[in-house]
């Protein structure tokens, strides 16, 4: 029987669906990292890779910039995810954020 997807992973689908219908960007590579990782996994390999993804670049380069859609800005503005993460991870997307010129919300 096949493993129930986490609370985060499900919130990683939610995002995903999201960003297709709020922007109409389709992000394929990240889905198939969904499924193949998980939503754990997933957010560790994208928030520690040495650059942005190329579906962050997408996002912040849109008119307006949608960073706020980034596994990145869902982490670090969620308490829960913040924990189930850790700090270093909060402190690379944090970074990756405000390299962009994006101001996280504040957690809750």
């Amino acid at each position: 029987m096949p493993e129930k997807p986490s609370k985060f992973t499900l919130a990683m689908h939610a995002l995903y669906e999201r960003t297709k219908r709020e922007t109409g960007y389709n992000a394929t590579a990240f889905f198939q990292m969904l499924v193949d990782h998980g939503g754990e996994e997933t957010a560790r390999r994208l928030i520690h890779a040495p650059r942005q993804s190329d579906g962050y670049t997408k996002l912040f380069m849109m008119q307006p910039s949608r960073l706020d859609l980034t596994v990145e800005a869902v982490v670090v503005e969620n308490l829960e995810w913040r924990q189930l993460l850790g700090e270093e991870t909060v402190t690379r997307a944090t970074r990756r954020l405000r390299d962009c010129e994006y101001a996280p919300k504040a957690p809750v």
